[in-house]
């Protein structure tokens, strides 16, 4: 059994696109729902196959109308907004969907160490919800996708070294073992956990393109600029503390409190960030990247 009629929220922002192209290259009928009064997603291309919806999102009577005939959901709401899936998940089930796959697309939340983590803790709140929700609402179900940093986005965005200035802090000695998905795989997951419902039902999967430290990351980066990099080691455990002590400030830089979350959970081996040998690729027809395809996502990210 399989679903062809999804809805998305969160068509914009860093994977919003690449989930939308990859059910739509694959046949699916998307709504795009958005909140009532944004403009996000009026730049989108046309498709025969896509429509939007202009919703209250924080209203479930606004929202159930919309979501009638469909079967499945994917999530993609902003960090500020994840805790308003209560609502999209009320509608939901209120509509009857199948299957829903909450804005996870990040960390492991069964490794204990992640739940701790400020910046993951709405994400812990709406799986308690959903798990609660499932027990008196069987036909309702879920899907995890935990895809680890996406590999693409951060390499540009900087997150395992500056590609402009040629620098990187080489965290916890840049040892620890990081399992990076990159965006179209996102999607490409997605895809797939509709098309196995059995095999991903009410559970994580835990998908990646590959497993490298940030110090192979770094030497693939150097082999394929041919630039000379300047490295400073640095430690997860005080980032952790800095992005802590700045959340208590009156008025906190977000860039700073979160971007120092971040390094603890993606090379502090406390995280697990790396997970090769429990890989769910195959639940969703994702094969694991050749080395050869690993370089050539460098290549489009460097150039």
């Amino acid at each position: 059994m399989s679903i062809n009629k999804v809805a998305l929220v969160g068509a914009t922002g860093n994977i919003g696109p690449a989930i939308l192209k990859a059910l739509l290259d694959n046949d699916f009928e998307v709504t795009i729902l958005t909140r009532e009064g944004s403009t996000s997603t009026d730049t989108l291309s046309s498709h025969p196959r896509q429509k939007i919806a202009k919703i209250n999102l924080s209203d479930v009577n606004s929202i159930t109308p919309a979501l009638h005939g469909i079967q499945g959901i994917v999530s993609n709401m902003a960090s500020h907004a994840l805790l308003s899936q209560k609502v999209l998940i009320d509608a939901a089930i209120a509509a009857g969907v199948q299957r829903f796959i909450p804005s996870d697309f990040g960390s492991d939340l069964s490794v204990a160490a992640n739940k701790t983590v400020p910046f993951n803790k709405p994400k812990v709140e709406i799986h308690e919800y959903i798990e609660s929700q499932i027990k008196s609402h069987p036909s309702f179900s879920y899907t995890s996708v935990i895809t680890g940093p996406f590999f693409d986005w951060s390499l540009r965005a900087g997150l395992f070294g500056d590609l402009q200035s040629h620098t990187a802090t080489l965290w916890d000695n840049g040892t620890t073992p990081v399992s990076t998905t990159t965006l179209a795989s996102v999607g490409k997951a997605v895809v797939g956990v509709f098309r196995n419902l059995s095999a991903t039902k009410n559970t994580a999967i835990r998908v990646a393109d590959t497993t490298l430290t940030q110090a192979q990351i770094l030497d693939i980066v150097k082999s394929v600029d041919g630039k000379t990099w300047t490295t400073t080691p640095g430690s997860t455990e005080e980032a952790y503390q800095k992005g802590l002590d700045e959340m208590k400030k009156p008025n906190p830089d977000m860039a700073v409190m979160i971007y120092n979350q971040l390094y603890r959970i993606l090379f502090s081996e406390v995280h697990e960030p790396g997970y090769a040998d429990r890989l769910d690729n195959e639940k969703v027809g994702l094969p694991v990247m050749t080395e050869e395809q690993v370089r050539e996502v460098v290549r489009g990210c460097v150039a």
